[in-house]
């Protein structure tokens, strides 16, 4: 939409929702100057559904070249697994572009026990049979993960390799 964005800029919001992370780069002062600087006004929920489409195309145009899960995750879950962990998973992706990743991400030994994208945390939780908060781990790459627990009241735990 003709303003530049720093790549820092860009994967700030990361674990959001695809259309709450456009928005929310908006947001930032820096980039709603640009905004009005570029279209003399601000920018309006037409614009963001305009760079959500925008970037809805190129995002699955590109989703199967990256399923490859962490070095080592594989083999953690595997041993979690033996240890009877279940995983559950929560994704700023919605339904459609998880029927993308998912095969590519199963092909290479990523599965997972359930997936959810809204009230992610808790829906795993009444999906798994988890009664209690207590018994929650949150594992995320992003701030909106370590949030999200937060939220949730559960354990949280950042993984400073990854998305952000």
């Amino acid at each position: 939409q003709g303003v530049t964005i720093t790549y820092r800029q860009a994967r700030e919001p990361m674990g959001l929702l695809k259309i709450e992370h456009i928005k929310a780069i908006l947001k930032m002062p820096e980039v709603s100057e640009r905004f009005r600087t570029a279209h003399g006004r601000e920018w309006n929920q037409n614009d963001v559904a305009i760079m959500y489409q925008s970037f809805e195309k190129h995002l699955f145009a590109s989703l199967q070249d990256f399923t490859t899960p962490v070095p080592g995750v594989i083999e953690t879950m595997e041993q979690l697994r033996r240890e009877g962990i279940r995983f559950g998973s929560t994704t700023g992706y919605t339904d459609a572009m998880m029927k993308i990743v998912q095969p590519g991400a199963a092909a290479q030994g990523y599965t997972v026990d359930c997936l959810v994208t809204p009230y992610m945390i808790y829906r795993n939780m009444t999906e798994l049979a988890i009664p209690s908060v207590d018994e929650v781990v949150k594992v995320g790459d992003t701030i909106a993960d370590i949030r999200e627990g937060l939220n949730a009241k559960v354990c949280s735990v950042g993984v400073i390799t990854g998305s952000n």
